[in-house]
């Protein structure tokens, strides 16, 4: 192994040593399942904001995203519209009535719980329903995570030729990851979580922002960015930096336009990201939140594309597709070459990969943890369970889930775009309309939720993974992405069967007026 690579190993066993010791100290304050699922309900403004938006964000914000602007131009940036705007709407809608709301309602710690105490399920379907949707698609989310953290590793330190990647450095990087976020979820719950979450989007930030203003500093320092393209195989930078159109230099369609844009959909059903909503200390730390996370989001959405373009510039030998999102990896690796404390402070950078990987693993492991343990076995199971058993189950839970995205992950060819674009699309239908419904329509019941929710999450399967015309799924002959017509449809079957169905009692109907009043 050569200096640089030790040199780099280096820091990044300082990083993932101060990760598994922040698990330690949190693990001796873990005493139910309040305090491991929601942190007792006491999150700060920053920790909340930081941790919800570096949750969200994951390995995609450093390398899904660079990657497809690095192949395809800006044309790809309506995607970071779309979040930017989801974002925004789900601190300004979802997040205080959420929290209030929750626990007004039965003091619900899952969105499962929530949504059985919403809406009075006795018999718990909801809940099962809910959990079997967490489970399947927190394993894809999951999995892409620790794929990116492969990748990363497989870049860093594999033996990589034509442009794949070394497929024991892969193997080995998959495990370290895997191993390192299962620990420090496993010891210390939410605050870990959260804590470790603060830290990261800390690091992200500082990483996403340094890294592409070097480097367009080192571009344009002789001669201009456009030449810079032009001399890594972009024969039309004017196009390429054209925000309407795509990567051969066509209009954007419609089609892709309203694909990219309708990411922000998904926003309202990401259960790793709206529990940190449940768990702010106030009414007073959820605004403060609110501005942290929208500027952190305008911020890192922007940085990640403008790595995506000064990468395309920068970058020899170019990448191909399949490359393409170790975009961020080999700058870094380019620029911060010369000594000692250029590769070590390169090292600091990659931390901030890792850290976008970890963030979003880590929070997506503790919601199955808690879908399993609160809403499938003490909810449905064992409803007698004693705090400690129900805690243990989850922390089983999180070792499953874990193993099963592990094994997703072990395609070094699985893309991570795709992989995050699939989970992302599930929640966004199966549980962003019931939430919204949920919070704000007062004649949603119980039977417009548990259809709304199957066909949200059903549509998307069906869009993305079976044939149905000419050997081809609905999502390849379309060019729609799933999450606009799963949305759609989950939201016109939730309001019809509620309409035609029996409405909410009144007591449900009182707690839903109560929460306009609720003050905590």
């Amino acid at each position: 192994m050569s200096t640089n690579n030790i040199i780099v190993l280096v820091a990044f066993a300082f990083y993932l040593a101060l990760m598994i010791l922040i698990g330690v100290f949190y693990s001796r304050n873990t005493k139910n399942n309040e305090d491991y699922f929601l942190g007792g309900r006491n999150l700060g403004g920053w920790t909340a904001a930081l941790s919800a938006q570096a949750s969200d964000m994951s390995g995609w914000l450093l390398m899904g995203l660079p990657g497809a602007v690095y192949i395809a131009g800006t044309g790809q940036i309506w995607i970071a519209i779309g979040l930017l705007i989801g974002t925004v709407l789900n601190w300004y809608i979802v997040a205080s009535r959420l929290r209030k709301y929750t626990i007004v309602s039965g003091n619900s710690l899952t969105i499962p719980t929530f949504f059985q105490n919403r809406y009075r399920d006795k018999v718990g379907v909801i809940k099962i329903v809910s959990a079997i949707i967490i489970a399947i698609f927190f394993a894809v989310y999951t999995a892409s995570a620790f794929s990116s953290g492969a990748k990363l590793f497989a870049t860093l330190f594999g033996n990589s030729k034509d442009g794949k990647l070394d497929n024991t450095a892969y193997l080995i990087g998959l495990t370290i990851a895997a191993v390192v976020i299962l620990i420090y979820t496993f010891m210390g719950g939410f605050k870990a979580v959260c804590t470790t979450d603060f830290i990261q989007g800390m690091l992200m930030l500082v990483a996403i922002l340094a890294v592409p203003i070097v480097t367009y500093a080192m571009l344009s320092h002789d001669s201009s960015f456009a030449e810079a393209l032009k001399s890594h195989g972009v024969n039309d930078p004017g196009s390429f930096l054209n925000i309407m159109k795509d990567g051969d230099g066509n209009d954007n369609s419609f089609v892709s336009i309203v694909s990219n844009l309708a990411w922000g959909l998904g926003y309202f059903g990401m259960p790793h990201i709206i529990i940190r909503f449940m768990a702010i200390k106030n009414d007073h730390e959820v605004k403060k939140s609110r501005r942290i996370g929208i500027t952190w989001v305008v911020i890192s959405l922007a940085a990640s594309c403008f790595i995506g373009v000064v990468a395309r510039g920068f970058i020899t030998p170019a990448l191909d597709d399949k490359s393409s999102e170790t975009a961020f990896i080999r700058l870094i690796q380019q620029i911060f070459t010369d000594n000692n404390v250029l590769i070590f402070i390169g090292g600091i950078f990659l931390c901030g990969i890792l850290a976008a990987i970890m963030s979003t693993a880590d929070s997506q492991l503790l919601v199955t943890a808690s879908a399993v343990s609160e809403d499938m076995y003490k909810g449905v199971i064992k409803k007698d369970a004693t705090e400690k058993s129900a805690l243990w189950v989850g922390k089983i839970a999180v070792v499953i889930v874990a193993v099963i995205a592990f094994l997703i992950a072990l395609d070094p060819e699985s893309s991570i775009m795709g992989l995050v674009s699939n989970a992302w699309a599930g929640f966004g239908a199966a549980f962003g309309p019931v939430v919204l419904l949920a919070l704000f329509w007062k004649r949603s019941n119980l039977a417009g939720a548990i259809s709304g929710m199957s066909i949200g999450a059903l549509t998307i399967i069906v869009w993305e993974y079976i044939p149905l015309i000419g050997g081809q799924t609905l999502a390849a002959a379309t060019q729609l992405y799933s999450l606009v017509p799963g949305f759609f449809l989950a939201l016109i079957v939730n309001v019809v069967i509620s309409l035609i169905t029996k409405a909410p009692s009144k007591e449900i109907q009182d707690e839903f007026d109560s929460v306009k009043t609720f003050n905590s």
